[in-house]
C-alpha cells in the first residue's frame, strides 16, 4: 500500500532534513561565512522594504505552490522572511501560504478530478489510501494524515474522496501549524547564529514527521480492520427479518 512505499521516503526526508540542519549549524558556527550570508539576507530585505506588498504576496504564493508540489520548497526563503519581517509575521504568512496551497490542491482534486491529479502527482500514492479514507472519517485521523504525509498528498486525497471542506480546512490548519512554527524558528536560529537551536529544531521536525507517519499507519490499519468488521456484520444481518 502507499504507506509502505512512503516508509523509505519518510526516513529519507528525515535524514535529508537532519543533514541540511547540520550544514546550517556549521555555517552558523563559522563567523565569516555566516556574516557573508547575512549580507545576502540584508540585500533581500532591502528589496522587500522597497516593495513590501509584492514581496509579501510573492512569499505567500511560493509557500502555497510548495504545499502543492513536492519539487518546490520555500525553506530557502524563510531566513530572508525572518530577517525582513520578524518571526510572528513570517509565521503568519508561511502558515497562510501553506493553507492556501492545501485548499488549492483540495479544490483541484474535487472539481477537476482524477485525470488532473494524475497529471500533477503519482496516482499510485492515492489509490489505496482512498479505500481507507471516507467522507465520514474522524477528524483526528485527518489531522494525523496532514502531520504524517508530505503536504502535497492530503489535499488531493481529501478532494478526491469529497471529504467535507470545513473539516478538511480545520485539519489542514492544525496540521500545518507545528511545521510552520518550527520552520520559522529554524530560520530564526540561522539568522541569529544559534547552531544548537538549528540542530534541535531539525531533530524535532524529523521526529514529528516520522512519529506522525507511524501513528497514522497504525491508526489506518485499525480503522481499516474496524471498517471491514462492520461491513461483514452488515452483510451477515442483511437477510435477517425484523
Amino acid at each position: 500500500m502507499p504507506l509502505r512505499s512512503q516508509h523509505r521516503a519518510v526516513w529519507r526526508r528525515a535524514a535529508l532534513l537532519l543533514l541540511l540542519c547540520a550544514a546550517l549549524a556549521l555555517v552558523t558556527a563559522s563567523q565569516p561565512l555566516h556574516a557573508a550570508l547575512l549580507d545576502v539576507l540584508a540585500s533581500g530585505k532591502a528589496v522587500i522594504v522597497d516593495y513590501p506588498l509584492p514581496g509579501a504576496l510573492l512569499f505567500v504564493l511560493l509557500a502555497a505552490v510548495s504545499a502543492m508540489f513536492a519539487f518546490v520548497s520555500i525553506a530557502v526563503l524563510v531566513p530572508v522572511a525572518v530577517y525582513a519581517w520578524g518571526e510572528p509575521l513570517s509565521m503568519l504568512m508561511l502558515w497562510l501560504g501553506w493553507i492556501l496551497g492545501g485548499i488549492a490542491a483540495y479544490l483541484v482534486a474535487r472539481f477537476l478530478g482524477r485525470p488532473v491529479v494524475r497529471w500533477l502527482m503519482a496516482d499510485s500514492a492515492l489509490q489505496r489510501l482512498e479505500r481507507r479514507i471516507r467522507p465520514d472519517t474522524r477528524l483526528g485521523l485527518i489531522v494525523l494524515l496532514q502531520l504524517g504525509l508530505p503536504s502535497e498528498i492530503p489535499g488531493y486525497l481529501l478532494g478526491l474522496v469529497r471529504y467535507p471542506f470545513g473539516r478538511f480546512l480545520a485539519a489542514l490548519a492544525v496540521g500545518e501549524l507545528p511545521y510552520t512554527v518550527a520552520t520559522v524558528w529554524l530560520g530564526a536560529g540561522f539568522v541569529t547564529a544559534r547552531s544548537g537551536m538549528v540542530l534541535a529544531l531539525g531533530l524535532a521536525i524529523a521526529a514529528l514527521s516520522v512519529g506522525a507517519f507511524y501513528l497514522l499507519r497504525r491508526r489506518l490499519r485499525a480503522y481499516g480492520d474496524s471498517s471491514r468488521s462492520s461491513a461483514a456484520i452488515m452483510r451477515s444481518t442483511s437477510g435477517r427479518e425484523v
